[in-house]
């Protein structure tokens, strides 16, 4: 089993409620999948299997939370991550629940080649074309501005998709003065979920 110490590091970081959660989770995965890699994405604990994500694990305030991918949400395991937010040992699924979730992913994996199918990307990697709202928007705000330029094309493809796939001209108007206010402070789109 190959330990990750940026993994070490964000158990050791976590609040205290949460550090034997994690090792407790960790531990689960390296018994079920004793290949399974492991790596920090989105700024949390990820373990994967062949190179795919199969599970991913976070800290929060007051709470942990366990995701385990192709899962969506429609596994037996309900809320944030499956599995609800976890604030004890004792709120966790037994183990072999746990570990028949774990296994069901890397058969997803083997028989599939992927843990998830996702659709297409609404813009495709080379189509980074801001729409005129958006752009004048960036050119009201320098700060904001400078942030998305800052970005690389995958950030900026982020802000771009949330506002571009609204339904309704209401929606868009709202996600994109939360995109400006957001790049005015430096964010990414995903801020709330780094750590």
């Amino acid at each position: 089993m190959s330990r990750d110490p940026r993994i070490d590091a964000y158990i050791a970081k976590s609040a205290e409620f949460a550090r034997p959660i994690l090792a407790h989770l960790r531990k689960v995965v390296h018994k079920t999948i004793p290949t399974a890699g492991e790596t920090i994405k989105w700024g949390m604990p990820h373990f994967t299997y062949r190179d795919k994500n199969v599970a991913g694990m976070a800290a929060f305030k007051a709470h942990c939370a366990l995701t385990i991918h192709g899962e969506g949400r429609h596994g037996d395991f309900e809320g944030m991550g499956q599995i609800g937010k976890v604030t004890s040992l004792a709120d966790l699924p037994p183990d072999d629940a746990i570990a028949a979730k774990l296994r069901e992913a890397v058969t997803r994996i083997d028989e599939s080649g992927s843990a998830v199918k996702r659709p297409a990307k609404a813009i495709a990697p080379q189509d980074l074309r801001v729409p005129e709202d958006f752009a004048d928007a960036l050119r009201k705000n320098p700060a904001a501005e400078a942030t998305f330029e800052g970005f690389p094309p995958s950030q900026r493809r982020e802000y771009l998709e949330w506002v571009t796939e609204a339904k309704q001209d209401a929606t868009r108007a709202r996600r994109l003065a939360t995109s400006i206010e957001w790049l005015a402070e430096g964010k990414r789109r995903n801020w709330k979920y780094e750590r």
